[in-house]
């Protein structure tokens, strides 16, 4: 969850530095921001979309349920999930 002075910040970096990254990686396809404001904060859901965990694991590292988050970005939430979820899609 984003601190409220810093989500158009942590959106603006997802756009210019992760996803130009991820765009780099052969096997990505996609990826989404969604969000939602609470009370407390802005919360972010990144959905990425890729050809198989291979490919991820070229992002992520060997440990995938790791998330990744720089400490730049870490810095401009409140909190944040330390694992990742993978799922498959099917439609």
């Amino acid at each position: 969850m984003a601190k409220f002075d810093e989500a158009e910040h942590y959106e603006y970096h997802l756009k210019t530095e992760t996803f130009v990254t991820l765009a780099s990686i052969p096997g990505f396809v996609s990826a989404k921001i969604l969000k939602r404001t609470l009370a407390e904060g802005v919360e972010f859901l990144i959905v990425t979309v890729w050809e198989s965990i291979e490919v991820i694991k070229r992002f992520a590292g060997e440990n995938i349920d790791v998330a990744v988050v720089p400490e730049k970005v870490r810095d401009m939430m409140i909190s944040f999930d330390e694992k990742a979820a993978h799922y498959e899609v099917v439609t």
